[in-house]
């Protein structure tokens, strides 16, 4: 028997089983395919965080209540303002945590959607996994095993949870509490068309293990869920490259988003989330990221939503000398576009978008940019489902909580399955930080319970 149980070998995971063996306790990790990662490691792998040592070299101004700011009004207030306050509070001593167990920084840091400052911190999200993986091993308290799927948790009625069934009938205790992160249902169709019908058409990229399998486990036992209805696709996904699942966000340098019609249709600097709503609602459900040169150079092949070059490079970039010759080539009406571009110069020169009201490259942050020097640049972008961003209901502790807000004893949650964290929308790096930061906060509770 061992203390704690952890159910999916993603970021959430293997942060929950360094964090419990590094309070003391045992733990039996079980992973249902045969390797660690799920959609962690397919992550743009970026983390939000706000006052690190990266941000005081460049000078950046950021802390825990501009973050918790930023995450209240990207997740239009009805995220769980306790949550984003926890992890606001924990994210800098979980990024030391981090860098501690070896895991590897970028020195170059970004804004994104829903920041006001530059706070992305890009990671290879593979090597996160496995420096979290490797660390909690190197303690020798941690028992791993792959290819163990389990079925549902062991808990008499009203009763604390107790261990699990394994789809091959095993049955494993747990001596201290059980935790839950297993990922999201991004892979599991009849979930996505009972909470997400509106992304039928939207590409899916996620883990092979995002079946909602906590989800249906946890709720078995009397969890609650939240944000259900607010399940949403990233935009800036090329609709055909099939071999770079990440996307693009040449908006937030600049850049202005149009449909099939050459029409704007949204706010660019909103989150990319609130984007692929509105990029789902066009023709066709595909829209063009419309740049200049200038804007263009803005990019960095650093940061994976940001590398221009190797998308140029990959012949995923329409290019054209005159905006009429790009109009041309994405089979749009050339002088529509020539004027959709010049009035939005127009707004740009005169400090006003009264269109769609944009008055930042993204969030609160960053001077809009004419499109005007050659060549013109077009990405074409629908949207993704990464995942699922919703989920159980959890306290600040990772507790799961059941709908009248008692706890479920001894089962805890952490990373995509839960729910309550961002709300109506998504600020770059939430999702990953959400994972390691309460994947850190559940694993030092279980132990300790």
């Amino acid at each position: 028997m061992s203390d704690v149980i952890v159910i999916g070998g993603g970021a959430a995971g293997w942060a929950a089983a360094l964090a419990a063996v590094q309070g003391g306790a045992s733990v039996l990790l079980l992973e249902k395919l045969p390797d660690s990662g799920g959609s962690s490691a397919l992550s743009g792998g970026c983390l939000a965080l706000a006052g690190t040592d990266l941000q005081a070299v460049e000078g950046v101004a950021d802390g825990p209540d501009l973050l918790f700011k930023d995450l209240c009004e990207v997740g239009q207030h009805v995220n769980d303002a306790t949550l984003a306050r926890t992890y606001c509070d924990a994210q800098l001593a979980t990024y030391d945590w981090l860098k501690k167990a070896g895991v590897s920084f970028s020195p170059v840091i970004e804004t994104a959607s829903g920041q006001s400052v530059p706070r992305v911190h890009s990671v290879d999200p593979a090597d996160l996994v496995r420096a979290l993986k490797a660390m909690a091993e190197q303690s020798g308290r941690v028992v791993y095993r792959p290819n163990a799927a389990v079925k549902n948790l062991l808990s008499a009625p009203e009763g604390p949870v107790t261990g699990v069934r394994l789809e091959s009938g095993q049955e494993l205790l747990a001596d201290k509490s059980v935790i839950i992160a297993s990922g999201g249902f991004a892979k599991n169709p009849e979930m996505l068309n009972q909470y997400a019908p509106q992304y039928a058409e939207a590409v899916f990229v996620a883990g092979a293990g995002s079946q909602g399998d906590g989800l249906r486990m946890a709720t078995a036992v009397g969890a609650d869920l939240r944000d259900m209805n607010y399940v949403k696709g990233t935009f800036g996904k090329h609709p055909t490259d099939e071999t770079n699942d990440h996307t693009l966000q040449a908006v937030y340098k600049g850049a202005i988003a149009v449909n099939q019609d050459g029409q704007r249709f949204v706010d660019e600097s909103i989150s990319y989330k609130l984007l692929g709503d509105a990029v789902m609602a066009q023709p066709w459900h595909t829209g063009y990221q419309i740049m200049d040169q200038g804007i263009f150079d803005t990019g960095d092949d650093r940061v994976r939503i940001l590398d221009f070059g190797r998308r140029l490079e990959e012949g995923l970039f329409y290019v054209g000398d005159t905006l009429e010759e790009l109009a041309t080539q994405i089979e749009i009406n050339a002088d529509t576009l020539v004027a959709t571009v010049a009035r939005y110069n127009g707004y740009v020169e005169a400090g006003n978008d009264p269109d769609f009201g944009r008055k930042h490259l993204v969030h609160q942050h960053g001077v809009l940019q004419k499109i005007q020097t050659p060549p013109f640049y077009a990405y074409p972008s629908t949207a993704v489902v990464f995942g699922t961003y919703c989920g159980l209901r959890i306290d600040t502790y990772a507790h799961v909580l059941r709908a009248d807000g008692s706890r479920i004893d001894g089962l805890f949650a952490a990373g995509e399955v839960t729910g309550g964290f961002h709300g109506a929308a998504y600020m770059t790096g939430s999702a990953l930080g959400k994972a390691v930061v309460f994947g850190k906060i559940a694993g030092e509770a279980a132990a300790a319970s």
